[in-house]
This record gives C-alpha cells, sequence and structure tokens, in this order.
C-alpha cells in the first residue's frame, strides 16, 4: 500500500529536476500522475514533448500510471485542458503540483520588460491558471455534495521569500505566490481543498544559473556521503502534503537535505504611537525606535 494510493496528481514541470523527482516518488506511492511539462528551454524558449513523455515513460515502465501533457500553464484553456485530462484519463483530480517556472536573471537596472513579464507570467500567472481550474472542479464536486479531499502544493523560493540580488521579477513572483498560498487556502478550505507551498534549496536547472550557488549545489565527490542538494530530497514533503490525511493547510515550508523548516509570514514589529497626527519633524527624532 501507498501513502498516495488511487490519488490523481497534476504535476506541472514535471519533465526535469525536482519536477520529475516529485512524479516518480507519487507514483512509486500508489498515484496516478499527469506529467505535466511545455519542455521549454530555461529561459522559457522553445518546447519539446520529450521531458514529460520520457518520465510518463518511465512511470509506467515501472508498474505506475501517467500521462504526459505538454499544455502550456500559463494559457487560460490549456489549463483548463489540463484538468480535463486528469479527470478525463483517471476519472478525478486530488492533487495539484504547482513546480514549472524559468529564469530570466537581471539587476534590475538592467532588466528589461519582456525579462520581467515572461518570468512572473510562468511563475505566478503559471501557478493560478492550474490552480483557478482545479478549484472550479473541486467546487463543482462539493456543491453536489460529494466529500472533497484535495491538496494542492505550490513552489515559492527563499529569492522571494529572503530576497537575492539579481532575481527582482524571479522574487517578485515566488513573493507572490506565497501570497497567493495563503489566500488561496482560506478560500478554498469550505470545498474540502488544502493549499501550501515549498521554497526547495536543490540541485536544479535554476540553481546552478543562481548567483552565487554553481560552486555550492554540486553533488559531493564521496558517494557514500549524504548529497544534501539532490532535489529527491525534497518530494517526500510534497507526497506528505498530498496524501489524503494530511491537515496542513495555508503553510509555506523551506526544505533542503534533510532540513525541514516552517517559513512564519510577514508580522507586524516594533510601534510608535501618539494621539495625533505625525509631524514630519517629530518622525524624523524617532523613526530610529523601529528598528529592530
Amino acid at each position: 500500500m501507498g501513502a498516495l494510493d488511487g490519488r490523481v496528481a497534476i504535476i506541472t514541470g514535471a519533465g526535469r529536476g525536482i519536477g520529475r523527482e516529485h512524479a516518480l516518488l507519487f507514483a512509486a506511492e500508489g498515484a496516478k500522475v499527469v506529467v505535466n511539462d511545455l519542455g521549454g528551454a530555461l529561459d522559457g524558449s522553445g518546447d519539446d514533448r520529450f521531458p514529460a513523455q520520457q518520465v510518463a515513460d518511465e512511470i509506467v515502465a515501472a508498474g505506475g500510471e501517467a500521462i504526459a501533457s505538454v499544455e502550456d500553464v500559463t494559457d487560460w484553456e490549456g489549463g483548463k485542458r489540463l484538468v480535463d485530462t486528469a479527470v478525463g484519463t483517471f476519472g478525478d483530480l486530488s492533487v495539484l503540483v504547482n513546480n514549472a517556472g524559468i529564469l530570466r536573471d537581471r539587476v534590475l537596472v538592467t532588466m528589461s520588460e519582456e525579462e520581467w513579464d515572461s518570468v512572473v507570467q510562468v511563475h505566478l500567472k503559471g501557478h493560478f491558471v492550474p490552480l483557478r481550474h482545479a478549484a472550479a472542479y473541486w467546487r463543482e464536486r462539493s456543491k453536489a455534495g460529494e466529500q472533497v479531499r484535495a491538496s494542492v502544493v505550490n513552489t515559492s523560493s527563499t529569492s522571494g521569500l529572503l530576497g537575492n540580488p539579481g532575481q527582482t521579477n524571479y522574487g517578485a513572483a515566488k513573493a507572490g505566490i506565497a501570497a497567493l498560498t495563503a489566500i488561496a487556502a482560506e478560500e478554498l478550505s469550505r470545498y474540502g481543498v488544502r493549499v501550501n507551498a515549498i521554497a526547495p534549496a536543490a540541485r536544479t536547472r535554476m540553481t546552478v544559473q543562481t548567483p552565487g550557488l554553481a560552486d555550492i549545489v554540486q553533488a559531493p565527490a564521496d558517494a557514500a556521503t549524504f548529497d544534501s542538494w539532490d532535489p529527491a530530497n525534497v518530494s517526500p514533503l510534497v507526497a506528505y502534503l498530498a496524501t489524503e490525511g494530511a491537515t496542513e493547510t495555508g503553510r509555506v515550508y523551506f526544505v533542503q537535505g534533510g532540513q525541514i523548516r516552517l517559513f512564519h509570514p510577514w508580522t507586524m514589529g516594533e510601534t510608535l504611537e501618539k494621539e495625533d497626527r505625525w509631524t514630519v519633524a517629530e518622525l524624523q527624532a524617532e523613526m530610529h525606535g523601529l528598528d529592530p
């Protein structure tokens, strides 16, 4: 018996890297998997049907159930077709893992409009579109009197939650995904849907291109040493959050190697207060009181 027996999952960006590891583990745990990947280059250019099909074939060869999808997750009708593929092929949808993404790193003063728009579109809109169509499916099931126990796992990043120079586009999109997660969790709970997010640290096409990470993420020379950057380390948490019995929702988790940490959202800190409107002169004298 697998932890995901009977679950039907869509996993976007599942042709390579972390998404591929998600798909393989989900299938090993008994899930039926829609392996979605447009197959583009790291910067989002081009398309290639091979990565998604290869992962689906690998799952089937191992005795699992999977189908490949090359729908564009930023396309409204493509997102609808993606959900319809899961329901039409496997009769249901119980898990959505949003993982697709691209990079167009550039410091702010030289970033182009296209570099901003393309990254925000793939990451933020590419999370919203599948989630919107999946949520509509689950709402209709719930309104029909069926018991829904669905799970969504989004993919944020420390680049957005903590900040990373050279990634204003990527970081802004990933911070937006964390906010999307929190709000969707509140809205969709009435329909039996839990929504969480991860901020993974692993060796992928993206991290080897991220400033300051290229040397750090290399696999250890000694095969007996635990590889804390192996992307497969991330997937067990995602699989757990996708199980029918998990209860967590509205959470964002950092995960790397054997470490899982809970992010705390923005909170109010130190306070300045008076029983009247502040003047600029008063604030010049008092604002230092808000410094941590």
